[in-house]
């Protein structure tokens, strides 16, 4: 009988001990999140049936967790009717340890919720002025440039200082960069490559804008350096004889422009939009008409289904020009 006892006691403490394991499991259990939204809910799934522990261990800002492990439909429902699932635990709830990386900070918002900002270190730029971004705008001095390349621009650099030009001229260009005027008229600093590696296949053909055949890229890119203005790419492979656009095949995304002045197509990408533009922005295009903006132009190119190019900035009838 004290036997029997005891396996009872031993069988319930078994029990016992293992709806306070499955307890303790189940609320451990839960989704990982890479995103909260600004309304407070997580909004990007990481993985579910993730412990909290597991899913903060990370670096991340912005990982979050909730506890629910719920059915898959309840979290489509979640993301797609109330903008995230409800109950979201930031791993990072200060700045403490948070490692933003470089030319950034961490700090609390509005919300008291810890995020990285740009703060670029410009204690050792030493250049003062503009400056001319890679991307063709002109920035007020270095560390403006640094901020746009923090928040929206990772692959922006600075060109030569001064403000963005038309022209070569009196454009110094850093180290054994050369300066080349693109197809839109706007100054570039660039490397050229002294030598080229032999083209190996035909597909490394290219069809110039000023119809000379170009063994690849590179030798295009040579080119460009010495004449000091862009070349651009009609098209892939050898150049043929077209009498119109008819003749030219262009790739998916490409439509064909044709040049009445050279008698000769290029295929060119087309802009689905145009950005609001800004006083400041207009061109006189070659047909002398005059566009709010370059991407305006080449819309209107593709409109016409010819090749229009930059003249000047600012209006046809402006007398400067």
């Amino acid at each position: 009988m004290l036997q029997l006892l005891q396996l009872r006691q031993g069988v319930l403490a078994l029990l016992m001990w293992l709806a306070h394991f499955m307890e303790e499991h189940r609320v451990q259990a839960g989704n990982c999140w890479l995103e909260q939204g600004k309304n407070g809910r997580c909004q990007v799934l990481y993985m579910s049936g993730m412990s909290r522990e597991d899913c903060c261990r990370g670096e991340r800002l912005g990982t979050a967790w909730t506890e629910e492990d719920v059915p898959s439909n309840t979290l489509f429902r979640w993301l797609l009717l109330n903008g995230g699932a409800p109950n979201c635990i930031p791993c990072k709830e200060t700045c403490d340890n948070v490692d933003c990386g470089p030319g950034k900070r961490c700090k609390m918002n509005k919300r008291n919720r810890p995020r990285c900002v740009c703060a670029p270190d410009c204690s050792s730029v030493t250049s003062k002025g503009p400056v001319c971004g890679s991307d063709g705008k002109t920035y007020r001095n270095k560390c403006a440039l640094l901020r746009a390349k923090c928040r929206r621009y990772p692959n922006l650099v600075a060109q030569y200082q001064g403000k963005c030009k038309k022209t070569c001229q009196d454009v110094r260009c850093p180290g054994s960069a050369t300066c080349v005027v693109d197809q839109v008229n706007n100054a570039y600093c660039v490397t050229c490559n002294r030598m080229c590696p032999e083209a190996t296949s035909p597909e490394q053909y290219l069809c110039g804008n000023d119809g000379i055949v170009y063994a690849s890229a590179c030798h295009l890119r040579r080119a460009t350096c010495i004449l000091g203005r862009s070349i651009g790419v009609a098209y892939e492979g050898k150049c043929i004889d077209a009498q119109s656009c008819d003749d030219i095949r262009c790739p998916e995304g490409k439509q064909c422009l044709w040049d009445a002045r050279t008698a000769r197509g290029r295929c060119s990408a087309c802009e689905d939009d145009c950005p609001e533009s800004r006083p400041g922005d207009s061109v006189c295009a070659s047909d002398n008409t005059t566009y709010p903006s370059e991407c305006a132009m080449r819309r209107a190119a593709c409109s016409l289904r010819r090749v229009l190019e930059v003249k000047h900035s600012g209006s046809c009838n402006c007398v400067d020009h």
